[in-house]
């Protein structure tokens, strides 16, 4: 039976659905719409999450097409080591925000000032603060890194798949598509558990802080998994 390039989009549609639910993907997303107000928030959270995904698969893809090349090796696993990196961050940083632990600059005779200071008993504290709450820029530089760590495997999937540039383009574009419904879905279900526990502290801070040790212990696997098992440190030595 002949395949059509129909049903071969049709297929990478929902190989991008999968593609999102990937547990790096979820983890690193997780973070994000834990610190979600509202579940709107958490949704376009995942949603510029795909943007940003697919943005990096598509430019890097296609360029690497037209040259027909690939991504060496030892750099490919670079960037995945790269989201494990990613990972611990933002698992770190989550932890800080529900502890209320907060970095501040200041300028004291002309020179840059750090300080940190908590938060959980500042009834004294009348000064206002401007907390740094998830961005959608920072669910798209996400979605960079993880398409950046991806790239390689999506050009080859796409290359085996299709038999020129453009019906390239269009399976990344659709595959890109499958990513951002995927997330979509999947973060506003994440949401909601967090967003409902909003307003009970004794529920969202241990709920909040738990999302981000998850992250963290899963990025510390990924790096060693990455860097012991699979090779790459003997790689870059």
């Amino acid at each position: 039976m002949e395949v059509t390039l129909f049903s071969v989009l049709a297929l990478g549609f929902i190989l991008g659905i999968r593609h999102a639910i990937e547990p790096d993907h979820v983890i690193a997303v997780s973070t994000i719409a834990s610190q979600s107000k509202k579940l709107w928030n958490a949704s376009l959270a995942g949603v510029f999450w795909g943007i940003g995904h697919t943005i990096t698969l598509f430019i890097i893809g296609i360029i690497l097409i037209l040259m027909k090349g690939e991504i060496p090796e030892k750099w490919a696993m670079s960037l995945e080591f790269l989201v494990g990196i990613m990972l611990v961050y933002l698992g770190v940083k989550t932890i800080l925000s529900f502890k209320n632990i907060h970095i501040h600059n200041h300028q004291h005779d002309g020179d840059d000032h750090k300080h940190v200071h908590s938060h959980q008993n500042s009834g004294e504290h009348k000064h206002k603060h401007q907390h740094q709450n998830a961005t959608y820029l920072e669910s798209m530089l996400i979605g960079v890194v993880h398409g950046l760590a991806g790239s390689g495997a999506m050009v080859l999937l796409t290359i085996s798949t299709v038999k020129n540039v453009g019906e390239a383009a269009i399976y990344i574009l659709i595959f890109g598509a499958g990513t951002v419904i995927g997330m979509l879905f999947f973060t506003t279900m994440i949401g909601i558990p967090f967003v409902l526990s909003k307003k009970r502290k004794t529920i969202s801070r241990p709920l909040g802080i738990m999302t981000g040790a998850i992250s963290i212990v899963f990025g510390v696997y990924y790096m060693y998994n990455l860097g012991v098992n699979d090779g790459l440190f003997n790689l870059w030595i």
